[in-house]
């Protein structure tokens, strides 16, 4: 496993990539120093999408470092390799190049997934606690198992958005994802902004077959696997991941995990509800 640093650039602000064993190469931003926190991101972003939670915590001695997964942000865009199992190795890949002890790990919706995906295949010798916010275990799709999961037409949907004309498609996912389709609701047009630039940052073969990946993986036995303080947030209101089949759920399979849900707040309550998310991340490591 290489950790390689390159000259400073605007594709590549901080420098630092990994390449993996299949010769993708993964961007990660890595700042300060102290207890590590490391961050999975959501579908369609990047590491950017941790702006608030990464600065708010390296000012208060913590180490944080968060990636672009495969196909998404700065990351390399293989053919090859855009599914969970192999998201899960990428970040055990980062985690051993930087020889990461005692981690808290943090993961929004898909990115929770992968933090679950990841101690599921290759254990929590490197973790010290979970968090999971808005995340998309146990399960999305509705299966025999969860019957109260959404309809497989619901990420269909998602597909032919992504594939006809993924600009537009994300530009107008802000709507549901950050909850501007409620009414009163105060938009914000930096953040529509924000998450169109972090998804059109990606490769739209890399992000179309995450679409599956976060949707129908089940990750009931992962959950089972994690075995440290576990805190899982979610908003009431999050349309894009119902509360009622993920983390309602979730808190159940993992053997000490706490749910707190943020009444009436939405999908992107890491941008919308940041101080009080920076407040619950900082209680909770600290504790």
């Amino acid at each position: 496993m290489n950790v390689q640093s390159q000259s400073a650039s605007p594709a590549n602000p901080a420098g630092q990539t990994i390449v993996t064993a299949d010769g993708t190469r993964i961007y990660y931003k890595d700042w300060g120093a102290g207890q590590p926190v490391v961050f999975s991101h959501g579908w369609p972003l990047h590491a950017d999408a941790w702006d608030a939670q990464m600065l708010f915590l390296s000012e208060r001695g913590f180490r944080v470092i968060a990636h672009d997964r495969r196909g998404h942000g700065r990351s390399g865009q293989p053919s090859q390799g855009n599914d969970m199992d192999t998201y899960a190795d990428d970040l055990a890949a980062l985690l051993d190049a930087l020889d990461i002890q005692g981690a808290t790990l943090v993961g929004h919706s898909t990115g929770g997934g992968e933090v679950a995906r990841y101690i599921g295949r290759h254990g929590g010798k490197r973790v010290a606690r979970v968090v999971l916010i808005g995340a998309v275990p146990p399960v999305m799709a509705k299966t025999a198992a969860y019957p109260d999961g959404l309809p497989m037409e619901v990420f269909d949907g998602i597909r032919q958005g992504v594939m006809r004309n993924r600009s537009q498609f994300y530009k107008d996912l802000t709507q549901p994802f950050f909850g501007f389709n409620r009414p009163g609701a105060k938009i914000e047009q930096g953040t529509i902004d924000a998450f169109w630039l972090q998804g059109m940052a990606g490769g739209i073969r890399g992000q179309y077959a995450c679409i599956k990946q976060f949707s129908e993986v089940d990750f009931t036995e992962d959950l089972k696997k994690i075995d440290v303080p576990t805190l899982i947030l979610h908003g009431s209101d999050d349309q894009m991941v119902p509360i009622a089949n993920s983390a309602e759920k979730a808190v159940k399979l993992v053997k000490n995990a706490t749910l707190k849900v943020y009444p009436g707040a939405s999908h992107g309550m890491c941008v919308l509800d940041a101080e009080e998310v920076n407040a619950d991340l900082l209680a909770f490591i600290r504790g």
